[in-house]
């Protein structure tokens, strides 16, 4: 995707290179926003100020590292600056096609039954306990955590993205783990299970 001449043309503000921006874009960057954002509206929201960034800033885009990668930056940023401008606890997108919005889902693995009002009720209710958990995570650790296991971007594009090195992403990744584990044993043990 990422030609010179494209990159000219997104600089030019020309129509038919954000047409195919969108195109490229559009899914990916809503489904980053909807990983931090409360809802879909908001989502929605948050996406479409990534775009007017893009928009705005292309001419600040210097080739350093991919187009992919500045996008995803924004997407983040503006993620991360919405929530602190509601003042809301923050919130992940993970599996929300269980709770009823609509992010691809390998259902692959998942069979019929699973479709039982009991059984989804169940995944909801966990899918619950797992957004308090992440929830308490340092903000680092979340981002991390997140671009990793629900956007399944490599340790580099996070290192890229966050401007944090290799190590730092691996070690924040083992330590939301080890947290995320520790926060639902003591969730669940409290809750008897």
């Amino acid at each position: 995707m990422e030609d010179k001449q494209f990159l000219s043309d997104l600089k030019q503000q020309k129509q038919l290179a954000y047409n195919r921006l969108l195109d490229e874009y559009q899914s990916r960057v809503f489904n980053t926003c909807l990983s931090f954002v409360p809802n879909m509206e908001d989502a929605e929201d948050v996406a479409q100020e990534v775009f007017i960034e893009i928009y705005n800033s292309i001419d600040k885009f210097k080739g350093n590292s991919k187009l992919s990668t500045w996008i995803y930056r924004i997407s983040v940023n503006k993620s991360l600056e919405f929530i602190r401008k509601k003042n809301t606890k923050k919130r992940f997108g993970f599996m929300q096609s269980i709770t009823g919005n609509a992010i691809p889902v390998d259902k692959s693995s998942y069979f019929t039954e699973y479709n039982h009002p009991g059984v989804q009720l169940e995944n909801k209710e966990r899918n619950e306990t797992l957004y308090r958990a992440i929830n308490e995570l340092p903000e680092s650790q979340k981002v991390v955590f997140t671009l990793h296991k629900i956007d399944g971007l490599s340790y580099k594009e996070i290192s890229e993205i966050t401007k944090k090195s290799v190590s730092s992403i691996e070690s924040l990744l083992f330590r939301a783990k080890k947290n995320l584990k520790n926060i639902l044993t003591k969730f669940y043990k409290k809750e008897g299970w």
